[in-house]
Parts: structure tokens; sequence; C-alpha cells
């Protein structure tokens, strides 16, 4: 069977990690119809957007992306393509897996963990108000109504939604996660005691959803900074966490530094009816176009497509031979310590399927 597939390369190191996905995609021998679109800083002169319509257009038809990352301005410029992706598209469930694989130095090895990221509300729901202006100011006038408390005039200001909705199918996708893959516990991080009416929500909801249905999966809580606190010391008594949006994205970044860093710390952005694929890390310009990002990380992104595309066997042997490669400890990226470009790892890899 042939797979369409919407190819996002990205930019900064996003081009050469892509196409090292597609060396070892296509050396497991997966059919795949290639659709590629750039998106990003790249086409931003030319079209006036960084994520153009076609792009979208391209993933609703496909219903697959594998994404390259793309560069996102701190504190200026346009808003995160990621973002705009994952609310375009209600990929409201991010999937963040962080196994330690021999042959990676870490002080926790065995560590195997996935953390589940609420990915459309919070304070990433994009509702701003730009400090000094009209909109601002209006919104301090409704707070010191409705609170008793006014920003100060210098303040920007972010809105954080968490909704009782949105939250239902998120836990209700970890459970299933957990299920599925035989996983014993889900934790919900949270910072319920003091954001009663967001995080409360979260929590709230979580506990009082009907578990009948997972009878082997034990439900948990732990406030954020503690879970943190956890993860650095015994990180081996977690399994699958569920977050919030912006916990979700700090606390998987921790994860990935448990298990390696962010080299090896793939993703999955998942829908009712879309999914996109993409590694954790950015986009790396300092080394853009030197050909030495390592692309374990999209390459364990893949892995994560192809099992949603039911190409279980090839993404089985795609993480064994990328495992392989790893412990041998002979073809590396200068992040692990090597002197192997992109292509030369990916090569390896693939000469093992």
């Amino acid at each position: 069977m042939t797979h369409r597939i919407t190819l996002i390369p990205g930019d900064g190191i996003g081009p050469e990690v892509t196409d090292a996905a597609r060396v070892v995609i296509e050396a497991a021998g997966v059919e795949v119809d290639w659709d590629v679109q750039e998106a990003g800083a790249a086409v931003l002169e030319d079209e006036g957007s960084p994520l153009p319509a076609r792009v979208l257009d391209s993933i609703r038809e496909s219903r697959t992306a594998l994404k390259g990352p793309v560069t996102t301005p701190v504190g200026t410029g346009f808003r995160s393509v990621n973002v705009t992706l994952r609310q375009e598209l209600d990929l409201f469930a991010a999937v963040r897996p962080a196994h330690h694989f021999p042959g990676v130095a870490t002080r926790h090895p065995g560590t195997d963990l996935v953390v589940i990221r609420e990915n459309t509300e919070d304070l990433y729901a994009g509702i701003e108000f730009e400090q000094g202006s009209p909109e601002a100011s209006k919104l301090a006038d409704a707070l010191d109504l409705l609170a008793r408390y006014r920003p100060p005039v210098d303040a920007g200001i972010t809105v954080k939604p968490i909704s009782v909705t949105g939250t239902r199918r998120i836990v209700r996708f970890a459970l299933d996660f957990a299920r599925r893959h035989r996983r014993r516990k889900v934790t919900v991080g949270h910072k319920a005691n003091i954001m009663h009416h967001s995080d409360g929500v979260f929590l709230r909801t979580a506990f009082e959803l009907d578990r009948t249905d997972y009878p082997d999966v034990e439900l948990d809580e732990m406030q954020v900074d503690a879970l943190a606190l956890a993860l650095a010391s015994e990180p081996e008594t977690l399994d699958v966490l569920l977050l919030p949006n912006l916990y979700g994205d700090i606390i998987s970044d921790l994860c990935a530094g448990l298990v390696g860093g962010l080299g090896l710390a793939p993703g999955a952005n998942i829908g009712w009816e879309y999914a996109v694929f993409e590694p954790v890390h950015g986009s790396a310009p300092d080394i853009a176009g030197k050909g030495v990002a390592n692309p374990v990380a999209i390459l364990l992104s893949s892995v994560l497509m192809l099992r949603h595309l039911a190409e279980d066997d090839a993404a089985d042997r795609i993480e064994k031979a990328t495992a392989s490669v790893l412990e041998e400890e002979r073809v590396r990226t200068p992040d692990m310590g090597g002197t192997a470009t992109t292509r030369e790892v990916a090569e390896a890899i693939a000469s093992r399927l």
C-alpha cells in the first residue's frame, strides 16, 4: 500500500533531518507518495505567511504529515507555525516518549516515560494583549471591575483557558494510550492549588471521568513542581504523564534530558482526523547546512508515524536498527560525541533494515 504523506522540511536543520528520514523510511520498504510543502521563514516573504493555506490543504488531503523544525522568532515576528498547525487541525494531543537506549549516557538508565500534553488550550491558546494597547487597557478595566485587580499599565497579558470539554478528551486519550500500550499508570500534573479555576478544571475533570473501561490503569496526580523533582530523582516511579499545554512542553524537555537530550526526542501531534509527526527539538540555525544535525529524533518520530499508519513491521525494524547504531557508539553526530554526519547516521541505520 502506498501512503500519501505531507512532508514539511521546515528551515534551519529541518531539510537535512527530513531528508535523513526519507532515506530510512524508503530503505524500510514503505511505499510513500511524498507531498513536499515548504513552510516557515523561507516562504514568509514570498507568500506573506509562514504557514500558507496550501500546507493545511495538503495535510487535510493526506491526513498525515512528517514535519521538520520551523524557526519561531522570540518575542516578535510571526506566530508559531507549530501552534497554528495544532489549532487549525485540532491536533489536541501531543505524545512525546522519553525512552533510554543502551549506549546513551544518562544518570537514569532504563527510563521509559511518555508525556501526553493537551495541545490546544492553556497559555498557548494565543489569547494575548500587548502591553500599552487599547485592548489591554479595556481588559484591565474589566479585571478591575470583576476581580478587584488592575494589572500595571506596562503589563502584557496572556489568558489561560482550560475547559471541561478539552480536558475530557485529552484524559480519555491518555487512558486509551496507556491501555493500548500496556502502561500501568497515568499521572496528572497540575498546579490546581494555585490556579483553582484553570488547573483546577483540569484536575477535577480528570478524576470525574468514568474510568470503568480502564480497570488496569491507575490514575494519580502530582503538583507540577513536585513532578519535576520526582523526574530528576526517581523517574522510574513514573509512567505516563498527562499535562496541560505549557507544563507539557516544559516537562517533555526535562524528560528528553533524562534519556540523552532533544536530539533523541520524538513527537506526535494527533487529533480525531489528522496527525503531524515531528522531532521535539528546534531548528538549530547555528548548525544549519553543516550536515551534522542528529537525525535520531525525526527517525523516532517516523516510527510513531508508521505505527499510526499500521506499518508496524517497518516501525519495529527502524526502531531496532536505531537502537543498534546507538548502542554500538561508532556512528554518532557531534552532539553525542561523534564525528558522523546526518547522512552517515541515516545510512548506518538504513543498512541494518
